[in-house]
């Protein structure tokens, strides 16, 4: 009888044992199902699908194929802001970057009466027995220069029959150039008449490879022009050529057309031929062309490099010196040009007016010289200064140089430049008579300034007039915008998006970082602004890690404008929790509202805050009042740990 309760008692405890290890793996069966879906929440958040998640016990797993280290670092770190990071085991791969990639493969042959010189690469599996071969048969006691070279890459399509029909150009041209790629074979050829030039891309248009663009460059023999000469008329007959020569067909189309935008008809064709001073000949002439057309008669001949542009008697003086002056600033350097204006008569010289130079700047920086210049180096030195006061590929030079010109031209010029340049935009004029500044400025005291440095340059009995008007908006000083205005600025972007952030983040998100872009090109206007950036935070969550969460994301904002090269000196962030709501926390609406980021003027940030105890110790400033604390030393929090900080977010 006793033998049953101690049986009893027996199974009591055996039970009880089996049911505490059946309840710990239930515990732990559920916990590694919590580890997992709470890891793959996050990832899945993050993009990261990619990642597989396991767990035994306490330990996750993480498998996968990364597709580069930083994903793999970066999916690691994301489990981590998840659950504890020891209880991680990273087992990810990451995906193999395969760099090697095919060269283009390329053959270039040269052959002429000399000899034959190959050069390229091609694939070790065409070898270059074909290419040997061909040479050989095509040798014929000429030097033969095999410099080709083979690396371990399939041959591309169509390489085979391209490389085949490079070889068959090779040998049907004595004098040609072949390049061959799998895709396209390029052939460059001289031949000895215009019948062979034909019977030449006959035989090459013939069995043309598939799948392979053929470019045939096959030229017959020109004549030698010398000198290479072009002349063309406007008069009372209307326009036309009395001689034209060209040096491609692309420049005689080029000639031709703009002969007729400038009113000829009936024009002869121009020969073609060899002998051309300058590559730019079509562009040359196109461009005399129309300054012929701008004086409306006059004559321009060309001689080889040598270019002479006639006026017609009774020509605007001042209008041939601007045309001169374009024209030789067009034409290309190996072209020489001499303009001729035939002397008036007494009845026009008295009414032709003075000489003139004319300068006249841009609001963009940009001056334009045009009129009359001395000839030789004091000429050149006038243009020379002008590049250097307003900058070389800012300056357009076309000017005259001419003799006779009356005492002093360069030294009033050069004296009008350089008041020209302290004007925001203007027009400089020198007569004979006087020196006329007209312009628009931003400096109040321009009038001043521009009177005695003119009269320190010419003397103060020199006859000048200054025609300049101040205006506010270039001036630098009155045109800064207030601190309310430059806050008022950043509001209205705000306005429309406000600055966010992820759950759980302190990062700039893109659309966040949209705003700061728009941010950033206010604040240069307002470096003179003392401003605050104010994080605040809703009332959910502890009040200390709502006072760090603020601080951490006012701070990401200010990296953030620094980041985008904006100089931030005069801003400050600063973390204010949950202390200013602008509205109620009683609702999401409300909680929305209070999560924010402010910009405003940092009198207005600091004042009314309670002062505690050290505030009674401030140092006097020199008024012996006491100072307010820097920004930079006022008391900032610090996050205890990126899980805090992290939970923070997720609260507020």
């Amino acid at each position: 009888m006793n033998r049953i309760p101690f049986i009893l008692t027996i199974a009591s405890v055996v039970g009880g044992l089996v049911l505490s290890v059946f309840a710990a793996g239930f515990l732990a069966v559920a916990m590694e199902r919590r580890s997992i879906e709470a890891v793959e929440a996050g990832l899945n958040q993050s993009g990261m699908d990619w990642v597989e998640v396991s767990a035994n016990g306490l330990q996750v797993f993480l498998d996968g194929t990364a597709p580069s280290e930083a994903a793999n670092f970066r999916a690691f770190s994301r489990a981590g802001s998840v659950i504890d990071a020891d209880r991680i085991v990273n087992r990810m791969e990451v995906a193999r970057q395969d760099t090697a990639a095919p060269p283009r493969f390329s053959v270039d042959m040269l052959r002429n009466s000399d000899g034959i010189q190959v050069i390229g690469l091609v694939p070790l599996e065409t070898g270059d027995s074909a290419i040997t071969l061909t040479l050989s048969d095509m040798a014929d006691g000429i030097e033969v220069a095999n410099l080709v070279e083979m690396v371990d890459f399939p041959a591309p399509d169509n390489w085979e029959n391209a490389l085949a029909y490079g070889l068959r150009a090779l040998r049907e041209l004595p004098r040609s150039k072949v390049t061959v790629y799998s895709d396209r074979v390029e052939v460059q050829a001289v031949s000895e008449s215009v019948a062979q030039r034909a019977d030449f891309i006959a035989a090459l248009q013939s069995n043309q490879p598939r799948g392979v663009q053929v470019v045939l460059d096959i030229s017959a023999p020109r004549p030698v022009i010398t000198p290479f000469t072009f002349r063309f008329v406007i008069d009372t007959e209307g326009a036309r050529f009395e001689t034209c020569a060209a040096d491609t067909l692309a420049a005689r189309n080029q000639i031709v057309q703009a002969a007729e935008a400038a009113g000829a008809t009936n024009l002869q064709t121009c020969s073609i031929g060899l002998g051309v001073p300058s590559p730019q000949w079509g562009s040359a002439i196109a461009t005399a062309i129309a300054a012929v057309a701008e004086l409306g008669t006059g004559t321009v001949a060309f001689s080889d490099a040598d270019v002479t542009l006639i006026a017609m008697e009774g020509t605007d003086p001042n209008e041939f010196d601007r045309v001169i002056g374009e024209l030789a600033a067009a034409l290309p350097d190996v072209f020489s040009l001499q303009g001729v204006l035939p002397e008036p008569t007494p009845d026009q010289a008295a009414n032709s007016g003075p000489v003139r130079f004319q300068a006249t700047l841009s609001d963009s920086g940009r001056v334009r010289l045009r009129g009359r210049v001395p000839e030789g180096p004091i000429g050149r030195s006038v243009e020379a200064y002008a590049r250097a006061l307003f900058g070389g590929g800012n300056t357009d030079v076309a000017t005259r140089a001419v003799t006779d010109l009356p005492q002093g031209w360069s030294l009033r010029v050069m004296a009008g430049l350089q008041a020209l340049s302290t004007l925001n935009d203007g027009t400089l004029t020198v007569d004979r008579d006087l020196l006329l500044l007209q312009g628009n400025t931003g400096n109040p005291d321009a009038i001043s300034d521009l009177t005695r440095l003119l009269g320190e340059e010419l003397g103060q009995a020199a006859a000048f007039e200054l025609n300049v008007t101040y205006v506010e908006a270039l001036d630098p000083i009155a045109s800064l915008p207030t601190p309310e205005e430059c806050v008022a600025r950043i509001q209205a972007v705000q306005d429309e998006t406000k600055i966010v952030f992820d759950p759980g983040s302190i990062e700039i998100t893109d659309e966040a970082g949209d705003i700061l872009d728009q941010i950033a090109q206010i604040l240069p206007d307002c470096r003179h602004v003392r401003m605050e950036i104010a994080g605040h935070t809703d009332s959910q969550g502890r009040e200390e890690m709502n006072l760090n969460l603020s601080q951490a994301r006012a701070e990401s904002v200010l990296n953030g404008l620094l980041a985008r090269s904006v100089l931030v000196s005069n801003l400050t962030a600063q973390g204010y929790g949950e202390t200013q709501p602008i509205t109620s926390n009683e609702t999401e609406e409300g909680r929305e509202s209070n999560r924010r980021i402010e910009f405003r003027l940092f009198s207005t940030a600091t004042e009314g805050e309670e002062m505690d105890d050290t505030d009674q110790d401030l140092p006097e400033g020199e008024d012996g009042e006491q100072q307010a604390p820097s920004a930079e030393s006022r008391p900032v929090p610090r996050p205890d740990s990126i899980a805090e900080a992290a939970a923070a977010a997720r609260d507020g």
